[in-house]
């Protein structure tokens, strides 16, 4: 695909800190009024990945476009051409929501003749409008960070980065959040959003998922969970269920289980050749099994069962 309809291009990006590997080769391309998804667990490189792309971190080796401008030669031009969301709130808490909206129009350069009209659009935006004159350290969680939002977007940026920008944000908050994401991409904004939720994951138009500074998977929510999976996934809701834990690990043809709250998903080459397998194995086990079937696999699955496999073959190696 051409870089002049990508937003966001990246290749064979590397950043290493001495020798610890954060980002190990990833190449991906966002497209022009795209939700982005960069999903995987704490300390994957989600982080470090996002503040290379906004100019914040210098990549040890490959390249990376932003805005049409290189990360590493022009990071400043980079910086005035996104918005940016980290993880932990950075507005002002002593200040007032109005306060913090001016300040950040300074930090963005916005012109003074559209300074108003910026700020009465981030207002409405954010739904603050009437809670100009409230203290930021007094709002609740969700407002906080609709007004982080808001101020990330006063100049109108073309992209914008939100790190994990809902973490320890209520449900009904984080929908409203995300509402707010998919209307901006509708009037053609890229947003690119780490999340470890899987259910906002959801939300995304195009998924990466990382593993140990490597991308294991890139694809559609829907794309992801029809076609990454190695193998067919079983519900087994049994009891005791630490039995059944510890008996499977010796099952033949099992090629993974994992807990999901009270019952189990097991991964198998062959669901229809699996179940009755499975089932006279658990019984002989003297395991009482309620439920036993195959089920689509979630996201979750799928990320479990590509980390799953990659631990594995790396304990493999010599």
């Amino acid at each position: 695909m051409p870089e002049a309809v990508n937003s966001v291009v990246v290749e064979s990006l590397v950043k290493r800190f001495g020798d610890f590997v954060a980002v190990d080769h990833i190449d991906l391309a966002v497209r022009k009024g795209e939700v982005f998804g960069f999903l995987g667990p704490n300390g994957a490189g989600k982080s470090t990945t996002i503040r290379m792309l906004c100019g914040l971190l210098k990549p040890t080796s490959g390249r990376a476009t932003v805005a049409g401008f290189d990360v590493g030669r022009k990071p400043e031009d980079v910086r005035q051409n996104i918005g940016y969301m980290s993880q932990k709130f950075s507005l002002y808490n002593d200040l007032k929501v109005i306060e913090n909206l001016r300040l950040f129009a300074g930090l963005y350069s916005v012109p003074s003749n559209q300074l108003k009209e910026r700020i009465e659009w981030a207002l409405t935006m954010a739904d603050l409008k009437g809670q100009e004159n409230l203290i930021t350290g007094t709002l609740p969680g969700g407002w906080k960070q609709r007004l982080a939002l808001g101020c990330a977007v006063l100049h109108r940026p073309p992209i914008i980065f939100l790190d994990e920008p809902t973490s320890g944000v209520d449900p009904i908050s984080r929908r409203q959040f995300w509402d707010l994401i998919h209307q901006m991409a509708s009037e053609g904004v890229t947003v690119f959003v780490t999340t470890h939720y899987m259910e906002e994951a959801e939300y995304c138009n195009r998924l990466a998922l990382i593993f140990r500074g490597k991308i294991v998977a890139l694809g559609t929510p829907s794309e992801l969970k029809r076609d990454s999976m190695k193998g067919d996934l079983l519900l087994v809701e049994c009891e005791p269920l630490g039995d059944a834990v510890e008996a499977l690990q010796t099952a033949p043809g099992l090629i993974d289980a994992a807990v999901f709250g009270n019952s189990l998903h097991l991964v198998v080459d062959d669901a229809a050749a699996a179940l009755p397998r499975l089932r006279s194995y658990l019984t002989e086990r003297k395991i009482t099994i309620q439920r036993m079937e195959q089920i689509r696999p979630s996201l979750e699955d799928v990320f479990v069962s590509l980390t799953t496999g990659r631990e594995a073959a790396e304990e493999r190696k010599p």
